[in-house]
């Protein structure tokens, strides 16, 4: 129903967001990363913890979207892991609910930047990166990491 949905998720973007300038960063927390296993740890089950999700392999605190995120809520199936693959098709298929890209549509790779930037990105706070956004296969750091909320941030420096 469009009265549950959240703005730009399943549905097209809402009118309330067009044209809304993403807010700005602001020097936040150092950069947390986040494994696999740690992530599942916020998926909405427990009522006092926050709960979190990764779009790109950026972890958003999603906790003020309970509604649409906790336990039982529509979007629920979206939290506790990196969810790209589902955000980009507009899916909730367990299937889709991945951080894989591999043969997205240049429309849902479209569909994928504008739902994280006027979004996610404008609505929700950025609490860390998953440890696949961070780190290269071999467990060596990604130099060309960036983080989305510290854009200043070099992180050639720090390794």
């Amino acid at each position: 129903t469009c009265e549950s949905a959240e703005p730009g998720l399943i549905l097209p973007p809402a009118k309330s967001w067009a044209g809304q300038a993403p807010r700005p960063a602001e020097p936040g927390p150092p950069v947390r990363l986040f494994t696999e296993e740690e992530l599942a740890r916020y998926g909405g089950e427990e009522e006092d913890q926050p709960i979190y999700m990764a779009v790109k392999g950026v972890v958003f605190d999603v906790t003020s979207g309970k509604e649409f995120y906790g336990r039982g809520a529509p979007y629920n199936a979206l939290t506790g892991k990196d969810s790209t693959r589902g955000v980009a098709k507009m899916s909730l298929d367990p299937t889709d609910l991945t951080h894989d890209t591999t043969g997205l549509t240049a429309e849902e790779l479209k569909s994928l930047d504008d739902v994280f930037t006027k979004v996610y990105k404008a609505k929700y706070p950025i609490v860390g990166y998953t440890a696949r956004r961070i780190l290269n296969e071999d467990g060596s750091p990604n130099l060309d990491f960036k983080p989305e909320d510290q854009p200043h941030l070099d992180t050639k420096d720090e390794f």
